[in-house]
């Protein structure tokens, strides 16, 4: 069991809720389940994302009656240069994934948020992070926004080894591949967690989720004041984002 603190020191910031027209800069095939799309507008000017967790709204066929929205994380922006980068982990359905699979340069899209962020301390003793490849892209901001030194272990499950990528090393993070929700699950279970102050991150499927989370709180007796437990999809249920704590 870990050492437990009494409050949570994760800052919840709210934000303006603002819709933006972007174009579309640039299109990368970087693996064979996602894209990197660059996109620029000068409503990016105040854009702004404080946690490497956050997610914006996509939205799809903004002028009709019910338009699509689907959540993703920012990457990466820049508000000198105005610009966004999203990474679509690319399923085969729904209308953000055929909206990603046909778009090109020149291209428009709308996006909404983020209406607020939970920023998470970088100075923990430890920590640890859980993810299949809908994280990737949070996992991945994350890893370049921590500093030197920091001890962070990542369990990431691609089902694709080609989906496999190559995480910033300027942590020096301990990174663990798995090929399967059991594996992932199988190694929270056996991991012992160390002394001192941790923080654990998940985000994944739903069953996932609710399992990582009865392992470290119910089981561990792990600090619900420091972990962070998201579900970024269910299966079989679309537009689906749930966040446990």
């Amino acid at each position: 069991m870990t050492e437990n603190t009494s409050t949570s020191r994760v800052q919840l910031i709210r934000h303006e809720i603002k819709r933006r027209t972007l174009d579309v800069v640039s299109v990368e095939q970087i693996s064979p389940s996602f894209k990197r799309i660059t996109f620029s507008g000068d409503s990016l000017s105040d854009f702004i994302s404080a946690s490497f967790d956050d997610h914006v709204k996509f939205i799809v066929n903004p002028e009709a009656a019910e338009p699509a929205m689907r959540d993703y994380t920012p990457r990466f922006y820049d508000n000198e240069k105005k610009e966004l980068v999203i990474e679509f982990a690319m399923h085969g359905e729904g209308p953000a994934n055929e909206w990603a699979e046909n778009v090109k340069p020149g291209d428009q899209a709308m996006i909404a948020g983020p209406r607020g962020s939970r920023v998470i301390p970088m100075d923990y003793d430890w920590q640890l992070m859980f993810g299949d490849e809908t994280a990737f892209p949070a996992i991945s901001r994350r890893l370049e926004e921590l500093p030197a030194g920091t001890r962070v272990t990542v369990v990431a499950l691609a089902n694709d080894v080609r989906d496999r990528r190559e995480f910033s090393q300027q942590a020096n993070p301990e990174i663990i591949w798995v090929e399967s929700s059991e594996q992932l699950v199988e190694w929270a279970k056996n991991h012992q967690l160390a002394a001192g102050e941790g923080f654990v991150w998940c985000a994944a499927e739903a069953s996932i989720i609710k399992s990582l989370r009865n392992i470290f709180v119910e089981q561990k007796g792990h600090d619900v004041n420091a972990i962070r437990t998201s579900a970024y999809w269910k299966m079989r249920t679309a537009a689906f984002h749930e966040e446990l704590s």
